[in-house]
């Protein structure tokens, strides 16, 4: 077994010897902590580049800047366009595939433009555990994992993140809006629209991590079993009922499994 110092002792050796980096910066607690090692290794020799567009979350971009401000990094924001592309749209079980293709592609163009040799993202260990065919267009692309080199598992980057006193230690998982939609289930700015304001709303009963799973007109709500009783009491049932039909739901379901990563994957097993 590695310890986790030692994991992160090889990581910064990682990030030495590939002298500058562009980071794929979401804000997230991943992103968060390997832009902070970055920083910290390289100086100035590091950008952090956060893609915004409809599937990215509004309220994310002012938390990402306010972050990456803090740990004094060069800091671009971006729009993509991946409801411009008809195989994203059409959300196969390849979408995430397309989405990073166009991603990477973008931070590889920044790359060679800032004279930057390696551009990077944020998985961790753990993702190697799901399906994942984002991770496909960055080997295709050469966009590194470093976190995932070094093995580092999302509890090992939460208490890294503890003991380098990053805001997003325990942040909840961020996961861009298209994963809330069924495999086959056309993708539009109106849904993403849709789910994003219904989490929002979810979020301010008191709700940390959290998915609303969109089906049309029914939507299902992830959340970790200790939270699930906020969701039953009566003032909160009653008001997430009226809020979700203003949105558009009819069927308003709480998931029994509760929140996991990737749950929209498990009918590709069955």
């Amino acid at each position: 077994m590695i310890s986790t110092q030692e994991k992160l002792r090889r990581l910064k050796a990682m990030l030495v010897q590939m002298d500058s980096i562009v980071v794929a910066y979401s804000g997230g607690v991943d992103s968060t902590l390997l832009l902070k090692l970055c920083s910290d290794v390289l100086e100035g020799r590091v950008l952090a580049v956060t893609a915004v567009s409809p599937t990215y979350p509004s309220q994310e971009i002012a938390a990402a800047t306010e972050v990456a401000r803090s740990l004094s990094a060069r800091h671009l924001v971006i729009e993509t366009k991946e409801l411009e592309d008809a195989n994203f749209v059409a959300n196969s079980p390849e979408r995430c595939y397309y989405c990073k293709l166009e991603l990477f592609g973008e931070l590889g163009q920044i790359a060679r433009e800032q004279g930057t040799r390696n551009v990077v993202d944020g998985s961790n260990y753990d993702d190697l555990g799901d399906y994942r065919p984002g991770m496909r267009a960055a080997d295709e692309l050469g966009v590194r994992r470093p976190l995932q080199e070094a093995r580092l598992t999302k509890d090992e980057i939460r208490l890294l993140s503890r003991e380098l006193g990053l805001p997003t230690w325990n942040k909840p998982s961020l996961a861009c809006l298209a994963s809330r939609f069924p495999y086959g289930t056309p993708i539009t700015k109106q849904s993403l629209a849709t789910v994003e304001e219904a989490e929002t709303f979810l979020h301010s009963l008191g709700i940390g991590q959290l998915r609303l799973r969109h089906y049309d007109r029914m939507a299902r709500i992830e959340v970790e079993p200790q939270q699930m009783h906020l969701l039953l009491e009566e003032r909160n049932r009653q008001r997430i009922v009226t809020r979700l039909k203003e949105l558009g739901y009819v069927y308003i379901t709480l998931d029994l499994a509760g929140y996991r990563t990737g749950s929209m994957n498990e009918g590709l097993y069955l």
